[in-house]
């Protein structure tokens, strides 16, 4: 997601601002009184990233009383990133990672184990400025939102290098691993501007359906990018066994012949970068589009209601914007 590009997008300076301050409250929220500590939490919040979540979260806080609630707004977008890069250490140790973000894994630089800790520790602060600023309902959403979470990515692994699996078992992965904090992130953002209940839930289905666009469209990307622009290898799904879309929708065309190309990227007889192509011709592609396409439908249906509100064409470029980048 390139900054320039989703600026044009979300046209507001305000939203932009907030973010600067954002980053610095995301440093502030993971310092420890243990130096170590810090600079082990703070590695991949300084590695940068998209910060889509606490941008959905700025976003949703302009549905109710703004301008009164700004710290909280932040502060729930605070509360989100964490959770997410958070994940991200766990991902890593899991996976076992090299790179992320275009930098060394965690693990890689550290040890699993340190990797773990930190991960444990942006997640306990997410849960600390939730209690301190948001009260506890923000808190309940987000445990029950890190529990769906965690219940997306074990189904993934337990999905591992299984090529007889269905293309809902990989829809509800990804509402659980990704979809649920997209969703969590706009459901924050308008209950800490105390927007209408109505809104709230309205913005809370559009994140929804966002996160599931958000992650198809990602998934193309592993396979269609090259390493630089990912940050991390192409083609790394397919090394970790984990089929995506574009995968099970090639493997439901030609089941025989893409059997084999995995069972061969599987047993390392052939390099993953030679194949990828075979993942993304126009056909598979437009077919996981279509898709895509469906959940668009669906989140402009939910957010239908507010269509006279000055942020429904931005809601609506959004997830444009995420279907057109695989472009």
């Amino acid at each position: 997601m390139e900054s320039n590009e989703i600026k044009k997008i979300i046209p507001f300076d305000d939203i932009w601002e907030n973010l600067n301050i954002l980053e610095k409250r995301l440093l502030e929220v993971s310092s420890s009184s243990n130096d170590y500590l810090t600079s082990i939490s703070q590695y991949l919040i300084n590695a940068g990233g998209k910060r889509f979540r606490p941008i959905v979260t700025s976003l949703a806080g302009k549905f109710g009383n703004e301008i009164e609630n700004i710290s909280k707004i932040i502060d729930a977008g605070v509360c989100v990133e964490l959770i997410h890069i958070g994940s991200l250490y766990h991902d890593d140790v899991m996976d076992n990672a090299t790179t992320r973000r275009g930098v060394e894994s965690s693990n890689s630089k550290w040890n699993s184990t340190l990797s773990i800790l930190a991960g444990d520790y942006l997640l306990a602060r997410s849960s600390e400025l939730a209690a301190e600023s948001l009260g506890l309902e923000s808190v309940k959403l987000l445990a029950s939102t890190y529990a769906e979470l965690v219940e997306g990515q074990t189904k993934e692994l337990n999905l591992a290098f299984d090529s007889n699996q269905k293309i809902e078992d990989y829809l509800t992965v990804i509402e659980g691993k990704t979809a649920s904090l997209i969703r969590t992130s706009a459901r924050l953002g308008s209950v800490a501007s105390s927007a209408d209940s109505e809104i709230v839930d309205a913005l809370s289905n559009w994140g929804w359906n966002c996160g599931i666009i958000f992650q198809i469209s990602d998934d193309i990307l592993d396979l269609t990018s090259d390493s630089e622009t990912l940050g991390k290898p192409a083609g790394n799904d397919l090394l970790e066994g984990t089929y995506t879309l574009p995968v099970l929708i090639a493997l439901n065309k030609d089941k025989g012949k893409y059997q084999e190309i995995l069972t061969e990227i599987k047993e390392n007889k052939i390099d993953v970068k030679n194949v990828l192509n075979e993942f993304t011709t126009k056909e598979v592609i437009d077919d996981s589009k279509e898709i895509i396409n469906g959940y668009l439908n669906d989140s402009i249906e939910a957010i239908f209601t507010l269509k006279n509100h000055e942020l429904f064409p931005v809601l609506e470029n959004i997830n444009n914007y995420l279907i057109n980048r695989t472009n």
